[in-house]
């Protein structure tokens, strides 16, 4: 069965690059009917908040991405340390003592002596009187996995075929100083244990992944099929990374942002696919394909999510927005005529007190010079009310008829004059909701 997974850290509000890896996992696995798990990466005490936790199941539901099982890293430690004996058994696990700095000074040494800045793996050559005397007076030391200098190769679902050379990678981190296990260890036993045949993330992985199967296959695991996307730029190209913090999902849920606009973007951007809004999630399932998705950074840009919101928002009824617009003060016997008005004319539903303020209070006439004796000769010839879809025709039939006026010259001065803009909704629908003319009616 497909499995996949994803795995955010608990250390801040998941943002658009959290979610590309989210979507392409979640897609993966409900196209063919497996299982998608939300495994919780906390086994860094220190910055992992359960706040959140909760933030990321939040942002995670409002999209309508459910996952079939949670799991959480900080209740599976007993796994890593049992992992890290058996690769201490076979000789692949070393303790190593060196601080940031010596470490620092031995990648600018091989930088200039124009060898790649690897680990030299000196720690390998300390006898166990040195090791003590080192635990004695540093404390603890880190914990190395001794890779095998040797190709690591395997087919990227999105990079195609990948060869690293592991010489030229230092023997990994996996287990820090004050004994917290690294993702790098941690994922690989989970992956293993959880059954986990597919693993999408960024391409800022890649390396890290040519250690991973080297661990996976030390531990007698299968290796996932692994693909990794491109990494998301702002629009000129520049670096997103910085801006991140302010494309957190629930920001862009609080900018009106609906999860259908998102979705759609998401699941295509990056691809050979145009992007097309979906009104459903079985649609952008059916539609994915890992491999139709290329190498090259991605270009993001916020404000592509507007028009497919808006877009988004033309297609709903009444019953699937009927909060909102009740939030905005329109009265419920008014709710259908104007939400009919409204929807094409809103990019989110926070545009729909602004068009409901128009609607009580109307709005400041714009009436040019020569339209001054006009627009009281035109209002004076408004039919008495109720108002309704016709009334706006009958009305400048009657207007053409007693002034001449005809085309643009009848229909803008009158919009200004009622609304106070140039352009807007069709005029025989906002008409009946306009409320100083439906009293006067």
């Amino acid at each position: 069965m497909t499995t996949t997974r994803f795995a955010p850290s608990p250390t801040g509000f998941i943002h658009v690059g959290n979610l590309r890896t989210a979507l392409m996992n979640y897609l993966i696995a409900r196209k063919a009917g497996g299982t998608f798990i939300l495994r919780i990466d906390d086994t860094d005490p220190e910055r992992s908040k359960e706040e959140y936790v909760d933030a990321i199941k939040q942002d995670l539901e409002w999209l309508g991405l459910h996952w079939d099982r949670v799991e959480r890293q900080s209740d599976r430690l007993d796994h890593y340390a049992d992992a890290a004996d058996r690769l201490r058994k076979m000789g692949r696990f070393y303790e190593a003592f060196e601080t940031p700095t010596e470490l620092d000074l031995k990648r600018k040494k091989q930088l200039n002596m124009g060898k790649p800045p690897v680990y030299d793996r000196a720690a390998l050559n300390l006898s166990d009187a040195e090791k003590d005397a080192l635990r004695a007076e540093r404390g603890t030391g880190v914990w190395r996995f001794k890779l095998d200098h040797e190709r690591i190769e395997w087919n990227d679902g999105i990079l195609g075929d990948i060869s690293i050379d592991a010489a030229s990678v230092s023997d990994p981190v996996l287990i820090k100083a004050d004994g917290q296990v690294l993702y790098t260890i941690a994922s690989v036993v989970d992956d293993t244990e959880m059954g986990v045949t597919d693993v999408v993330r960024g391409s800022d992985h890649v390396t890290n992944t040519a250690t991973q199967i080297q661990i996976i296959k030390a531990l007698g695991g299968a290796c996932p099929r692994f693909a990794h996307h491109s990494l998301l730029t702002g629009p000129q190209g520049e670096a997103l990374s910085k801006r991140l913090g302010t494309l957190a999902l629930r920001d862009l849920r609080e900018q009106g942002v609906k999860p259908m606009a998102l979705l759609s973007l998401m699941a295509r951007l990056g691809s050979s696919d145009p992007i097309e809004l979906r009104s459903e999630m079985a649609e952008l399932i059916e539609g994915f394909d890992i491999n139709r998705f290329g190498a090259a950074p991605t270009k993001f840009d916020v404000q592509d999510l507007f028009p497919l919101t808006a877009k988004h928002l033309q297609s709903l009824p009444l019953s699937e927005v009927a909060e909102a617009v009740a939030e905005a003060g329109v009265p419920a016997d008014l709710a259908e005529p104007f939400w009919a008005m409204a929807r094409e004319n809103i990019t989110t539903l926070g545009d729909l007190k602004a068009w409901w303020d128009l609607c009580r209070d109307g709005a400041d006439p714009l009436i040019a010079d020569e339209d001054r004796d006009f627009i009281p000769e035109a209002m004076a010839l408004l039919p008495e009310g109720p108002f309704d879809g016709e009334t706006w025709g009958i009305w400048t039939k009657a207007v053409k008829e007693a002034t001449g006026r005809k085309g643009k010259g009848l229909f803008m001065p009158l919009r200004k004059a009622l609304t106070g803009m140039e352009r807007g909704p069709e005029m025989a629908t906002l008409l009946p909701l306009l409320q100083v003319i439906r009293a006067r009616g």
